[in-house]
């Protein structure tokens, strides 16, 4: 079973092939930094933002700059080790890679939004200085950190806290927190504001989506193997977990909101998260619990018309992302 205690190394027979070709779907969308055009954000930062604005920014790219070190370490430390998959780890190479790519987008992204030392030095110690930043980051290490002393997981309950810990990465921390700080990119690109930040986001937001599918399906093998983990416990705990990660979230928007912008409201983030939590609770094979629409029609959009678009564009452009198939119905 893949969670049992070990490290497999034997790649044939192949017990888990759709892990493996996930490792081989993240090669395709392979991209770089220097891609990303910032010269048109930097016209827009000084000329263009309203103060409040100026605000929602800062606070974000704050977050940006912790959270996904917070995954890195998640992944190297918690879930590398145990999951008894040659070609599961060989996924999870590839997705630390991505989430180092992701580390370089973000401080490229200070640099050239915060050229102020001192300003930028506040948003690397943003968990330390900025509350609504530092309760996400006590969130994210209640429920990822309860497993870190473990070598091995012997018993049901290590591999229940185990559990816990991948759909925490999966639902909450990726699948929540940092869909949300995309849908802020995307509002500011409906206003015609940031779009080098918002094709930049377009890229990580493929990654994110790859790294959750693959830690659904993680979770999916192990309710086959091993049902009896997947008990009304396990599902009261789901249940909340993903109430306090949207507590959180919305903190984090009263946070970003303080000043007023124009066009997006703290009750159009509350329901958002909740549509997107249902979501989640979908991906895990549980019943929805919110019955929440999304209110963002611009994310509508994006999800429909801007993928499309971007994979066209990169096939035709790069010789990497031809051939195989790209799904273009991820929800939001």
């Amino acid at each position: 079973m893949i969670l049992n205690p070990g490290l497999d190394l034997t790649l044939r027979p192949m017990r888990y092939p759709s892990l493996y070709e996930r490792y081989r779907d993240a090669i395709k969308n392979t991209w770089t930094v220097e891609e990303v055009d910032f010269s048109d954000d930097t016209v827009d930062l000084q000329h263009r933002v309203l103060p409040a604005e100026r605000h929602l920014i800062n606070r974000l790219v704050a977050f940006f700059a912790t959270g996904d070190s917070i995954v890195s370490n998640n992944l190297v430390l918690n879930l590398y080790k145990h999951i008894n998959s040659p070609e599961g780890r060989m996924y999870l190479s590839r997705q630390l890679f991505e989430e180092a790519l992701h580390v370089q987008f973000y401080l490229t992204l200070l640099d050239t939004y915060i050229p102020e030392e001192n300003e930028r030095e506040d948003a690397f110690r943003a968990i330390e200085n900025i509350p609504s930043i530092r309760r996400k980051a006590e969130f994210c290490f209640k429920w990822i950190g309860s497993i870190q002393q473990l070598d091995k997981l012997e018993t049901k309950e290590h591999r229940r806290k185990f559990l816990l810990n991948l759909i925490c990465f999966a639902s909450c921390i990726e699948g929540l927190f940092f869909f949300a700080a995309f849908a802020y990119v995307y509002f500011l690109r409906s206003k015609g504001l940031l779009n080098g930040l918002a094709a930049g986001t377009n890229w990580v937001f493929r990654d994110e989506s790859c790294h959750m599918a693959f830690a659904f399906e993680v979770v999916s093998i192990v309710r086959g193997e091993e049902p009896d983990l997947f008990d009304k416990n396990m599902i009261e705990d789901i249940h909340r977990m993903l109430a306090e990660a949207i507590e959180c979230e919305i903190q984090f928007a009263d946070d970003l909101l303080l000043h007023g912008v124009p066009g997006l409201t703290r009750e159009d983030m509350r329901r958002y998260l909740e549509f997107v939590a249902d979501q989640r609770l979908e991906n895990l094979g549980l019943a929805p619990k919110y019955g929440t629409n999304n209110p963002l029609e611009f994310m509508e959009l994006q999800n429909v018309q801007e993928l499309a678009n971007f994979f066209e564009r990169r096939v035709s452009a790069y010789q990497v992302a031809v051939g195989g198939e790209f799904a273009l119905d991820e929800n939001f």
